[in-house]
């Protein structure tokens, strides 16, 4: 007597060996398992989705926060004296760290759809650590340095919640399919229950997410105000050095409908441009006068202030990442600019039949013009030629004395202060500004000048709600956005949103039904069922499934001394063998 010993032939299966290989270093196939998961890996799991969603937050951050890059790097400057674009490093890491957590995320996934055992490579665990602590770090840095800038995340959602929503509901809906893959188990467990309850929770948060935005550009397209103006602030510095002579004409030549800019007063009582308190950034007052680098800007009198260059900085430094832009001649030009006083800024500005708005720096207490630092700038004013309704002062201070010029507060006031004050504008960073203050002040007829708006979907908002001016840095980007970016009435956005809600739902069913349906059909296969229909042609899938069944029901059963289990994959066929083989 002959005996067949079982004999099990295994096809090539590349995709699990790239995933599993990459994921856990499991080339090869008995390395593998389909058994479930242990509590460590599952742990290391969960520390994966942390970082691939602290990442992805991270990310979005830094995405929306371009508008503010040079405030940033600005306020970078204030603390350590040096000037260095600190984003470039930040967004580099970024990218790197976000690419590398999402192709693990997607590996993983693919682990629990293809009922692999999840084992995280040693390496992959130190790289997944790492990278969570350096974001982390990175967070609290941020929360430091530049703790105001997490407002920007909130006022984005105005202009992303509609399009992130959509993506969201797509993405819940699709791990969907994994979620009915481990719910429907023959197997019942309370954390099975725990599973569902949490995916059916986080799927009716967002098909009712809709019903707390607030989007100012869902509005009917009929009562869409006129576009607001946009003022040059400190003219266009991203196309020349801030606060000179280039960067004005640079700013007007784009469309500016009006000019703003620091005023600081000289020693010898002459108002300049100049954001900082020292000359150090802009200026090459390290060379020409390097003992006295570090004193204030307004303890140098006007002749060595108008010595100095004001170019050269923006050509070496780069700080808006414009430079290469630029033409040979505008290098040129730039390199030969000085340090900007108020006359002739003003004197600008009338020509161009443009207004002012002025954010005047006291001068320090021990300075001689401490005192007379408001006759000195009212008689720059005057000499400028420039009409006094066309200037705006801020700070909103000596309102007894500044007659005849327009006045602006930089601090959010209700109504009544403001009529109290007497003030007619409000000049807002627009992370105070919201929609329902911004129609509030309207209605009151007071004016609003947002800042700083560089970015075209910052821009599209603002104007959607109503504001009536902005205040930027780049007037060339903005000139280029004749229309918001969307704009979408309630009714069509309700389309929307209830057909996306209900294509969804329609897609979580079927998955549901269809894994329901798949996993009885697998439990209910007997190895009869497989030996009666072995005769028929099959695609090798489903003869790699018959061959798991039958051979885990006859190690279930137990196998006597005359079975044995025969199976012949040539041609595509399985026969199933009951008994010895004699001659």
């Amino acid at each position: 007597m002959v005996k067949h010993q079982p004999l099990q032939v295994y096809e090539k299966q590349v995709f699990v060996s790239f995933v599993t290989g990459i994921y856990g270093c499991r080339w090869k196939r008995y390395q593998r398992s389909q058994d479930d998961s242990s509590k460590w890996e599952c742990t290391w799991f969960i520390v994966l989705c942390s970082s691939f969603f602290l990442l992805l937050f991270w990310a979005y951050f830094w995405l929306v926060a371009q508008n503010d890059f040079n405030d940033f790097n600005w306020s970078v400057y204030n603390r350590s004296g040096e000037w260095r674009d600190e984003t470039i490093p930040i967004l580099a890491s970024t990218t790197v760290g976000f690419s590398y957590i999402t192709f693990l995320m997607i590996l993983a996934l693919f682990h629990i759809s293809l009922g692999q055992q999840l084992n995280l490579y040693w390496v992959h665990k130190i790289g997944v650590l790492a990278t969570l602590l350096t974001t982390i770090s990175g967070v609290i840095s941020v929360d430091d340095i530049w703790g105001d800038e997490w407002d920007i995340l909130l006022v984005s959602l105005q202009s992303t919640a509609p399009f992130l929503h959509i993506g969201a509901l797509a993405t819940v809906t699709a791990i969907g399919w994994l979620v009915a893959g481990y719910v429907v188990r023959r197997e019942r467990s309370n954390f099975q229950v725990m599973v569902l309850l949490i995916y059916i929770i986080i799927l009716l948060a967002l098909y009712l997410l809709p019903l707390t935005f607030t989007c100012p550009c869902i509005m009917d397209r009929h009562t869409l105000k006129p576009r607001p103006d946009v003022i040059g602030r400190r003219g266009a510095p991203m196309l020349a050095p801030e606060n000179t002579m280039l960067s004005f004409n640079r700013a007007l030549q784009h469309g500016a409908s009006s000019l703003e800019a620091d005023v600081t007063l000289s020693v010898d009582g002459v108002p300049f441009l100049m954001r900082d308190h020292t000359l150090r950034r802009t200026t090459d007052v390290s060379k020409v006068f390097p003992a006295r680098q570090h004193d204030d800007a307004s303890f140098f009198n006007w002749t060595e202030i108008r010595s100095l260059n004001a170019g050269h900085w923006f050509l070496e430094s780069d700080p808006y990442w414009t430079v290469e832009t630029l033409t040979a001649k505008d290098r040129s030009r730039i390199g030969n600019q000085t340090v900007c006083s108020l006359v002739e800024m003003l004197r600008l500005a009338a020509r161009a039949n443009s207004s002012a708005l002025l954010n005047i720096r006291k001068p320090p207490p021990e300075h001689p013009h401490y005192r007379s630092w408001f006759m000195d700038t009212l008689w720059a004013v005057q000499k400028a030629g420039i009409s006094q309704k066309r200037v705006t002062w801020t700070p909103d201070t000596d309102r007894g004395r500044v007659r005849g010029f327009q006045q602006t507060a930089n601090e959010k006031l209700s109504v009544a202060e403001i009529r109290q004050r007497g003030i007619t504008s409000l000049t807002l960073h627009y992370s105070k500004a919201n929609h329902r203050d911004i129609q509030e002040y309207l209605a009151n007829n007071v004016s609003v000048t947002v800042y700083p708006v560089n970015e075209p979907w910052l821009y599209s908002i603002l104007w959607c709600s109503g504001v009536p001016s902005v205040s930027s840095d780049a007037p060339q980007v903005l000139r280029k956005v004749p229309y918001p970016i969307w704009l979408m009435s309630q009714t069509a956005y309700n389309f929307i949103w209830i057909s996306s809600d209900l294509v969804s739902l329609a897609i979580v069913i079927g998955i549901f039904s269809f894994q329901k349906w798949r996993m009885s059909g697998m439990q209910n296969y007997n190895p009869e069922q497989i030996m009666l229909s072995a005769v028929t042609r099959r695609t090798s899938r489903d003869v790699n499934i018959m061959k798991e069944k039958l051979i885990f029901s006859e190690l279930n059963n137990g196998l006597s001394s005359t079975e044995e289990l025969s199976l012949y994959p040539e041609n595509g066929y399985a026969r199933y063998s009951h008994g010895g083989l004699s001659r």
